[in-house]
């Protein structure tokens, strides 16, 4: 007899979790399966950031850390966010976490309540919403369209706000589609956030070094609100370290305070390594993460091309990241004679099945018409991929 609580059963599955262990399994039974479901750099930790992980190691960084990340970290972080985004949060203001993950659920427990409404941008990231759900937060969700670059309008957060809005989460550059806001939209959504005295805002800015045209603008840049905003951001993307976990927050004292008290009771002061990592990424510079950039900019021009040739597929090309997120709206209701294909997650585990190419169903992005194509693997299992897909998908009538 199970006995799980209320809490752990409201919670669903990461499904981009779930298509990379479904991968993985197919791997270890001898299948060729292409994963394009991870949001993962496929390039290695810079070889500067590695040496200085080892030199922690030799001098015995093996005691607990501070909670909220060692000073010298926090101070370098501190430096980051003022000179190039042009923030000024002190280090007690940041907070140092395992993984741009704990940091969210950080900022939601320490400040979302039961029955607070917090909303998001539908194409959402997967843990936006459970996350919520844990906080006993109720998630309103704004739908934006393929048609519109799945940005949404300034006019439709000013329409979902309510006595009860608690939060609002932004993220730009954004996983799932790519898509970058700019600073004239940023704007004029921080407009709609000023006008309204305790809603707050979580900017997460895990993607802004991998930006394809024009600059990542803050939220928190924006002084009318900068008091009301908490910064995301972390080392995993644009360092390609998604296995040190290391994210950080840039928020006002209180909520930094409030974190850090959360995080004494759940996890302490995370890997001491892995700080010592992170703090050589943030001050050094060897140029890796330009020829990252250009690779997945590179990548993105060619799946894009690709996809394009799909008839049937529509797709908006990404400024940031390493996501597109098509819509496969016209191949729903459609069969192989095996099956129909009912939603976007049915088309998922079909390519899996048939083309042994791992994507993800748009529906827990609450995108139920799309899937998520993450371009993070080489060109040529990009090539080989697309024409998979290509070839499993004409075969549906």
């Amino acid at each position: 007899m199970e006995y799980l609580s209320d809490r752990i059963k409201s919670l669903s599955v990461s499904q981009t979790l779930a298509m990379a262990q479904k991968s993985r399994e197919l791997k270890a039974k001898g299948l060729d399966v292409i994963s394009l479901s991870l949001g993962e750099p496929d390039f290695n930790t810079p070889d500067y950031v590695k040496t200085a992980a080892k030199k922690a190691i030799d001098d015995n960084y093996s005691k607990y850390p501070p909670v909220p990340g060692y000073d010298d970290l926090r101070a370098a972080i501190s430096k980051k966010f003022r000179e190039e985004n042009g923030l000024e949060y002190t280090p007690e203001q940041i907070v140092v976490s395992a993984g741009g993950k704990h940091s969210l659920i950080n900022v939601i427990l320490s400040i979302v309540n039961p029955g607070d409404e917090v909303i998001i941008l539908a194409p959402y990231w997967v843990s936006y919403y459970d996350q919520i759900i844990l906080a006993g937060g109720k998630p309103v969700i704004i739908r934006a369209t393929l048609e519109n670059d799945f940005k949404v309008r300034p006019e439709q957060i000013e329409a979902a706000i309510t006595d009860k809005t608690r939060l609002l989460i932004f993220n730009s550059p954004s996983n799932p589609t790519g898509m970058v806001y700019t600073g004239d939209e940023i704007g004029k959504i921080a407009d709609v956030i000023g006008r309204h005295e305790g809603l707050f805002v979580i900017s997460d800015e895990i993607y802004e070094h991998i930006i394809f045209e024009g600059l990542h603008v803050s939220m928190a840049s924006f002084k009318s609100i900068y008091d009301r905003v908490i910064t995301v951001n972390g080392v995993s993307k644009g360092y390609a370290m998604t296995g040190w976990r290391i994210g950080y927050i840039g928020a006002p004292v209180w909520i930094s305070r409030a974190c850090n008290k959360l995080q004494g009771q759940f996890t302490s002061g995370v890997c001491s390594i892995a700080q010592r990592a992170a703090l050589a990424a943030i001050q050094g510079n060897d140029g890796s993460r330009q020829v990252m950039k250009e690779a997945f900019q590179r990548r993105r021009d060619l799946v894009c091309n690709l996809l394009s040739d799909i008839e049937g597929m529509k797709i908006r090309v990404p400024q940031g990241a390493f996501y597109v997120m098509p819509d496969i709206s016209s191949f729903l209701g459609k069969s192989d004679g095996n099956g129909t294909i009912a939603n976007s997650d049915d088309l998922a585990l079909y390519l899996l099945d048939k083309a042994q190419v791992a994507v993800v169903g748009g529906g827990a992005f609450g995108a139920p018409e799309c899937i998520r194509i993450s371009y993070a693997t080489s060109d040529e299992l990009l090539v080989e991929a697309v024409k998979r897909i290509k070839s499993a998908l004409s075969r549906l009538n």
